[in-house]
């Protein structure tokens, strides 16, 4: 039987993560284990499960995604490893879907995703619940019908519920630790897959449920880390990638990106650009396509009452 090691990132939010723990307490396939990177200073508080638990501190200024990730998987103990973020609840099914298509896949796999409004997770809560109330992303594409569809475009990974072979993770070398704060770590990992040949692709299964968490998106919480991140990929494949956060930086006045030079930070976010990127607690998620749109708009009437003066 195939064993399967869960790795997580815990850095505040404890309700977050005790549901992650009672979802894969649900599991139709128990995994092998729970390893939960810290990135804080206090350990969390979860409950007992038929499953090894361990947390391990990988603590540092800024929010050291890659380097959480490597040491959590290099640490992991099963056949497979399932990357699943803190504020995604397993269904039942998730773990045996994963282990089920690694049996014969070599690759990423990355998993459904769909997103609960604010206070959905209230109380003692319900799958059949969820599934009448959670939402798709608008700017994600759906799963295959069935079964296995390979994707041809690395920039469609996302690292909030994915797979791979503990081999070939290990292999490939994990992620870039270079890349600190928040932003570019996966679709690094995304780009170093296209480069090995080593497929990506969507299954259908393997679903979580989102947990609605204040956010912003783009995330001009993060402005100096997605600067710093957009240019070492650059450094490193050629070109900048976030394209539609720098995109949506720029329309706000926050950034200078022209090609060929440096990215300057012009200014900070202040209240205005907070509140535009906001995400609200009847908004399952944010959406940095949205608030594109707004400026866009916003820049064409501010050009057609210049031209009509």
């Amino acid at each position: 039987m195939t064993e399967v090691s869960v790795v997580t990132l815990g850095k505040g939010r404890p309700d977050h993560l005790v549901n992650v723990v009672r979802g894969l307490m649900r599991q139709t396939l128990m995994p092998t284990e729970l390893i939960v990177a810290v990135m804080q200073d206090d350990l969390y508080d979860l409950p007992e499960a038929p499953f090894p638990i361990r947390q391990m501190q990988v603590v540092a200024d800024a929010l050291p995604l890659a380097s959480a990730r490597n040491v959590a998987a290099r640490a992991a103990i099963g056949d497979v490893i399932v990357f699943l973020d803190m504020d995604c609840i397993p269904t039942p099914a998730l773990i045996a879907d994963y282990a089920g298509f690694l049996d014969t896949f070599d690759g990423l796999l990355m998993g459904e995703v769909l997103y609960l409004p604010g206070g959905a997770t209230d109380g003692d809560w319900q799958y059949d619940r969820f599934a009448e109330i959670a939402v798709k992303h608008s700017d994600r594409r759906g799963p295959p019908p069935q079964g296995i569809e390979i994707c041809t475009d690395y920039r469609c990974f996302w690292s909030l519920n994915f797979a791979m072979r503990r081999t070939t993770f290990l292999a490939l070398g994990g992620f870039d630790e270079r890349y600190v704060g928040y932003g570019g770590e996966d679709t690094d990992f995304g780009k170093a897959l296209d480069e090995a040949g080593v497929p990506i692709a969507w299954i259908k299964g393997g679903l979580a449920y989102h947990q609605y968490h204040p956010h912003h998106m783009p995330p001009v919480h993060h402005l100096d880390s997605v600067v710093r991140n957009a240019e070492l990929f650059e450094t490193k494949w050629g070109y900048r990638t976030m394209g539609h956060w720098l995109q949506a930086f720029r329309l706000m006045g926050l950034i200078d990106p022209t090609p060929g030079r440096p990215i300057r930070i012009l200014r900070r976010p202040d209240a205005a650009d907070l509140a535009l990127t906001g995400q609200q607690s009847h908004q399952p998620y944010a959406n940095t396509a949205t608030v594109i749109r707004l400026l866009e708009d916003r820049l064409a009437a501010s050009e057609r009452a210049a031209a009509a003066e």
